[in-house]
């Protein structure tokens, strides 16, 4: 399996263009510097009146499909 962190802050103000479908997919960059796109569809259980903020990982098999995504403890 593979893991990937990345941190995420999206106002609500920006989420309404994902819950509209006007945006599918969010473009996130990795801690190592990888881009990663995701559908946004898969945050809607992070929102909150404030939006979408934390730390994350993406786990996905070998051949790059998404198994899960969790919010994870900060570690900054």
């Amino acid at each position: 399996m593979l893991r990937f962190y990345f941190h995420l802050t999206i106002t609500a103000a920006q989420y309404q263009h994902y819950y509209r479908g006007t945006a599918t997919s969010v473009l996130v960059q990795t801690t190592e510097g990888l881009n990663l796109s995701l559908p946004a569809a898969h945050l809607r259980r992070f929102i909150t009146s404030n939006g979408v903020h934390g730390d994350f990982c993406l786990t996905a098999d070998a051949q790059h499909r998404m198994i899960a995504l969790e919010r994870v403890q900060n570690s900054r």
